[in-house]
């Protein structure tokens, strides 16, 4: 250095530091993070995936559960539809199997998300704020990224619905079915389930089957089983009319929902309709049989629950008490994105949402320009095939169109 240089020192304000960038941050590394990713860099975008890869498939969910959706529709997307499900299982020698169990569900994302290669960021988003003109995210070592646009797809974990009644339980004596565990420590124990969707009933059976003295607690008068009407199925051509190969809603309402653009137009009133009606709370039909000798009390709710000497004591709403060991809570979850940490009150007051659900234009676009939602937070929007894998093919292919005329 020469004597008569001038070093010019930058003051040490986050306005003015170089901070990484890229064209879009996708937060959250399942099936709909990872799906979208593949489809953005394949489009020339430089995105970035955020998050440990099927985090919440490998531990929240019950384990040694089978997925409810048919093999068809089980696939990751990818642009060229090379890396399915039928692809992993024949690269790993795993041999075919339907329903699809969970761990081979988990594995084969695994192996899915490295098609991002060194696009993947396995560290937490813990913050995201508007800089304009995009977005600053504050990742969990203190490093910060700028992105022009951010896609959400963060899944359905902060949204675990318990009701009011089982808040005075401690989280040993009450868990959610989201909240994973084996259920071996079961063995055993006395357990009441409460609910009549999959995930409740699913769980009662993996705990029958570790030996817990178990029951079924259902609010409705009889349990509902999807696919009970198989010969609807064998018709040949008929059936595709009738049934799309998402399998999701009753006869009818499923071929209408495999169309998340069409579903979007449909007034709101209407597609919650539809909506509800697709997603009921229903079992598969491999599961009654694991669940003939189960105790299943239907049409019944819990009224009271409390801790007496150790045990949780439940009063039901026809005055009948029940002493358990745990209870597990199949109750669903209840959308709302305040409930994503990583957003700031300050961000979600300015996203337009009907009963925690953002409203969603063409491309999954919030009313925040340059943010996006996928997934399950969609589903208000474009219908209910977003909540399944399923979706994962029409969200990416929509999203990265839209974001690759966007930012050009």
């Amino acid at each position: 250095m020469k004597a008569n240089d001038v070093v010019v020192r930058p003051t040490k304000t986050r306005s003015n530091r170089a901070l990484a960038h890229c064209d879009v941050a996708v937060i959250g590394a399942g099936p709909y993070g990872l799906s979208a990713g593949v489809h953005l860099n394949a489009k020339g975008i430089t995105a970035r995936v955020f998050g440990e890869p099927m985090e919440f498939w490998a531990h929240k969910m019950p384990e040694g559960m089978l997925l409810r959706s048919p093999r068809v529709a089980s696939s990751l997307s990818d642009p060229d539809r090379a890396f399915t499900l039928e692809a992993y299982e024949a690269v790993s020698k795993k041999e075919a199997c339907a329903p699809v169990p969970l761990d081979t569900f988990v594995e084969y994302g695994r192996w899915f998300r490295h098609q991002l290669g060194s696009d993947l960021d396995q560290r937490t988003v813990l913050r995201v704020d508007r800089d304009h003109p995009g977005f600053r995210l504050t990742l969990q070592d203190g490093e910060e990224i700028r992105s022009t646009s951010v896609v959400i797809a963060a899944g359905i974990g902060p949204f675990r619905k318990k009701p009011a009644v089982f808040e005075k339980l401690s989280p040993q004596q009450a868990i959610h079915c989201y909240e994973g565990g084996e259920g071996r420590k079961y063995g055993g124990k006395r357990v009441a389930v409460i609910g009549a969707g999959q995930s409740a009933l699913e769980s009662a059976a993996l705990l029958h089957e570790t030996n817990a003295q178990v029951e079924v607690i259902v609010r409705e008068s009889s349990l509902r089983w999807i696919g009970m009407h198989s010969w609807l199925h064998n018709l040949g051509p008929v059936s595709s009319l009738l049934y799309s190969s998402h399998d999701v809603g009753p006869v009818g309402i499923s071929r209408l929902v495999a169309y998340p653009k069409l579903v979007s137009y449909v007034p709101l009133s209407l597609r919650d309709r539809i909506r509800t009606r697709a997603v009921r709370a229903a079992g598969a039909r491999w599961l009654p049989e694991r669940l003939a000798t189960v105790k299943i009390t239907t049409g019944r709710s819990v009224s009271l629950a409390s801790t007496s000497g150790g045990e949780v004591a439940l009063k039901l709403d026809d005055g009948s008490e029940r002493r358990v060991d745990h209870v597990v809570l199949g109750t669903g979850y209840q959308v709302d994105i305040s409930r994503y940490d990583f957003l700031p009150q300050e961000l979600t007051r300015d996203i337009k949402q009907f009963d925690g659900y953002p409203k969603l234009a063409s491309g999954f676009r919030s009313s925040v320009p340059g943010l996006h939602f996928i997934g399950a937070t969609a589903a208000r929007s474009f219908g209910p095939l977003l909540y399944f894998v399923a979706g994962t093919e029409f969200a990416s292919r929509e999203l990265a169109a839209h974001l690759s005329r966007s930012l050009r």
